[in-house]
């Protein structure tokens, strides 16, 4: 979702700088084609790094704001992630993590920080060519035009 919440740019921001801080160059911010988006992309030498970012002012019941990246959210992301690759033309080894924070809206300190790296990994697939809304797309599997390579 595009952040136009003062919770959701803090913790953007933060999580773009714990990427950083890690060695990650953040490469785009909210990312989008279509009705598709990523909150952060970052890499490395060797990865693209799809980030979820998940900011609240507090922890909801037992469940920390990571939990609340389902697997319809995580599809989601992958098919995102997937129209970014052909896109970018990038050959890059992909990452997918998720960043928690809980953020005091008082003096907005973040009190509570969790990066979950590798956090999942999409199924391996092809798709068509053209088709950005599919499953993922694996370079080193398939040609762009889903042919063995």
């Amino acid at each position: 979702m595009f952040v136009t919440n003062p919770i959701g740019i803090l913790g953007e921001t933060e999580a773009a700088r714990m990427l950083e801080k890690k060695g990650l160059r953040v490469v785009e911010h909210n990312w989008r084609l279509g009705h598709l988006e990523i909150d952060l992309i970052a890499e490395n030498r060797k990865e693209i790094v799809f980030v979820e970012v998940k900011a609240r002012t507090s922890a909801f019941g037992e469940r920390m704001p990571e939990e609340y990246v389902d697997e319809n959210k995580r599809r989601r992301i992958i098919s995102a992630a997937n129209a970014y690759i052909r896109h970018a033309h990038t050959d890059k080894q992909p990452r997918f993590d998720i960043i928690g924070l809980i953020i005091n809206p008082v003096n907005n300190e973040v009190v509570y920080r969790n990066h979950m790296e590798n956090a999942y990994t999409p199924h391996m697939r092809t798709i068509s060519q053209g088709s950005h809304t599919a499953s993922w797309l694996w370079k080193r599997s398939t040609g762009v035009n889903g042919k063995k390579k």
